[in-house]
């Protein structure tokens, strides 16, 4: 297993899809708490959160627009979110948290576990086919694209 993935804590891998419980809902009042289960966003938010950083808790298509925490990056690096979806709009789009060589930790319906996907798993299902992108947390601005 990943370096990266052995430091998450073992409830981070019993977290059960719900997708009613995403960032700004009224199910997520103050501080998340996974242990009531979380959408992508919420999940891949925690989990950045447990590694110090300090994700915004945006839908996907604000975070894909966000210019003052985020910025988008070209090439993917560890604990860098990647959003996923049909075509490349944002708007509904997947946020999974990128680990190593094409590899992605997620959280989606299909499983309703969290899970780590190779990107050729996203390319050959129709509802996470297109990359939308790749976004990093201010904090770590390298590699930054236009």
């Amino acid at each position: 297993m990943d370096p990266l993935l052995r430091q998450l804590p073992p409830a981070f891998w019993s977290v059960r899809y719900v997708g009613s419980r995403f960032p700004g809902s009224s199910e997520v009042a103050g501080l998340p708490s996974l242990e009531e289960g979380a959408n992508c966003q919420l999940f891949a938010y925690e989990v950045l959160r447990h590694f110090g950083l300090a994700p915004p808790g945006l839908r996907s298509s604000e975070l894909w627009a966000d210019t003052q925490a985020t910025a988008r990056v070209s090439v993917a690096q560890p604990l860098d979110l990647v959003l996923f979806n049909a075509t490349d709009d944002a708007y509904g789009a997947h946020v999974g948290v990128w680990v190593n060589e094409r590899r992605v930790l997620h959280l989606c319906a299909e499983i309703g576990r969290p899970v780590v996907w190779e990107m050729t798993e996203f390319a050959q299902r129709q509802r996470y086919q297109v990359l939308v992108g790749i976004k990093r947390v201010v904090d770590r601005t390298e590699d930054i694209v236009g």
